[in-house]
């Protein structure tokens, strides 16, 4: 399972990282709110942990931005803020649960298990299409008997596209989702990593490629 942190406290955002990939769980880390709309349209979490006072767009504002986008990725606000109109604003907002800091680990780790059972959905470790696998501990990739290792950009692109196979994900998407929208990468660190997924599925004899849409993005498309 993958879970979204969006915190703007290096100290907090790391804390929780931690305390999550020690209870089994993957996860990705923005510090503003406009990333995390962005990554939480590109990819397919099954949880995000969310702060209200945040840069760019505050947490209330993601969350009424995620809902009207028809995202409905259980949402767990971790924040200061404490007063009862916050909770009722947060929950009215779309919401799924509503925590303050300093926070509790068991506490936490409990709301998180809840919160990714809520549906009664048993999300696996593995991403498939057809006899094509993504291993999203190992990143290792499968077509039928044959596999071969992934590199961490490689994995990470390629796993945006296999949460939602029919989705096509722009340029802008996957550097904001992959490299950070603060980081240097240009649309020519994407069509580097495109071009070796491209390859690696090829070596698979694997009956998919990575087509590019033209002036829109990428899709994952059948070549049989």
């Amino acid at each position: 399972m993958t879970i979204l942190i969006v915190e703007d406290d290096d100290l907090i955002a790391r804390a929780l990282g931690e305390i999550l990939k020690q209870e089994g769980y993957l996860t990705d880390t923005v510090q503003d709110g406009l990333s995390a709309v962005s990554y939480a349209e590109a990819v397919s979490y099954d949880l995000i942990i969310l702060d209200v006072m945040l840069p760019k767009l505050d947490g209330f504002g993601v969350i009424r931005s995620l809902r009207e986008k028809g995202i409905s990725t259980p949402t767990l606000m971790l924040t200061a803020r404490a007063s009862i109109s916050d909770k009722v604003t947060g929950l009215d907002a779309g919401a799924d649960d509503y925590m303050t800091k300093p926070f509790i680990r068991e506490e936490l780790t409990a709301r998180v298990r809840a919160l990714t059972r809520r549906k009664g959905e048993v999300k696996p470790d593995i991403l498939t299409m057809d006899d094509l696998s993504l291993d999203l501990r190992s990143a290792m990739l499968t077509y039928g008997k044959t596999s071969v290792q992934l590199s961490k950009k490689e994995f990470e692109v390629l796993r945006i596209f296999l949460s939602d196979p029919k989705i096509t994900v722009t340029k802008e998407q996957l550097i904001s989702a992959v490299w950070g929208m603060e980081s240097e990468a240009t649309d020519n660190n994407v069509e580097a990593y495109i071009s070796f997924l491209r390859k690696k599925l090829r070596y698979l004899k694997a009956p998919w490629t990575i087509k590019n849409i033209q002036r829109i993005g990428y899709r994952l498309e059948s070549v049989r």
